[in-house]
């Protein structure tokens, strides 16, 4: 038997029950007034865990729908809530399957809601929505449904804006870096192979050679000097290396390193 030996009241309509040996559990008001747990009463084990699985149910089921007010969830974002506020974990199946059947749990809704808002919201590409979704535990066949809405002309406008965005972001960089890092970047959001190769072919415009010549001899200058004390060719061969990894190319770097000597002998 357990004698209980403090009842205290919680934020809401939920109480604190706990008993002589330091068993604590919350219950609702209700369960406070049918089940008579007052200060001082008996409660055998039985009754004790009947109780429990009652005031888990409701208590996490409360829970459940003050976290779903706000938005819309998934299944395994509401389990992991509930996991999260110490509900019992033999009374979350039953809180998940009721909220299912209130409609208010719809893995597929969620995902084609999330896809929509994506796309209105972010510059992400399918790639990485498709991750995000199944980390918010939903099955695959919902992904593809919801995907579906994403399409190939969304993902070419959400891209070129990404694209555009980085071209911009690395203007001081030489032509091929440029377009690279842009590519890169098309890939780490998520867009497929076919988007980035229309988008890229679509930025792709001839190299501006002035303001080329001005990167690459700024870059060159200060290679230059970095490597001031390797003699002759090694400290060409170091700078000619440097440049061509920014992705300035062979012959503006010999072109460049001709007028370095000269400028050098004069």
């Amino acid at each position: 038997m357990e004698i209980i030996a403090l009842v205290k009241k919680l934020k809401g309509q939920n109480y604190r029950v706990r008993t002589e040996s330091g068993l604590s559990f919350d219950v609702s008001e209700d369960a406070i007034v049918r089940h008579r747990l007052l200060k001082g009463e008996e409660l055998n084990h039985v009754a004790i865990e009947a109780v429990r699985q009652e005031a888990a149910m409701t208590v996490g089921y409360q829970k459940a729908l003050y976290y779903l007010n706000t938005q819309l969830r998934s299944e395994k974002e509401v389990r992991d809530y509930l996991v999260r506020k110490e509900i019992d974990e033999g009374a979350i199946p039953n809180i998940i399957q009721r909220l299912k059947d209130l409609t208010l749990i719809n893995d597929l809704l969620y995902a084609e809601s999330y896809v929509r808002t994506m796309i209105r919201t972010s510059d992400k590409g399918p790639i990485v929505v498709r991750q995000q979704l199944k980390r918010r535990g939903i099955q695959k066949n919902f992904i593809v449904q919801a995907l579906a809405q994403y399409s190939f002309d969304d993902q070419t406008a959400i891209a070129m804006h990404v694209a555009e965005k980085a071209m911009r972001k690395y203007v001081r960089k030489s032509h091929q870096e440029q377009k690279d890092k842009t590519r890169q970047q098309l890939f780490t959001k998520g867009f497929e192979a076919d988007v980035i190769q229309l988008v890229m072919s679509e930025l792709s415009a001839e190299k501006d050679t002035v303001a080329e010549s001005a990167l690459l001899k700024t870059a060159g200058d200060k290679l230059w000097h970095k490597h001031r004390k390797v003699e002759g060719y090694k400290r060409k061969q170091k700078v000619i290396a440097s440049l061509m990894q920014k992705g300035f190319s062979y012959d503006d770097i010999q072109h460049y390193l001709r007028e370095k000597e000269l400028e050098e002998s004069e």
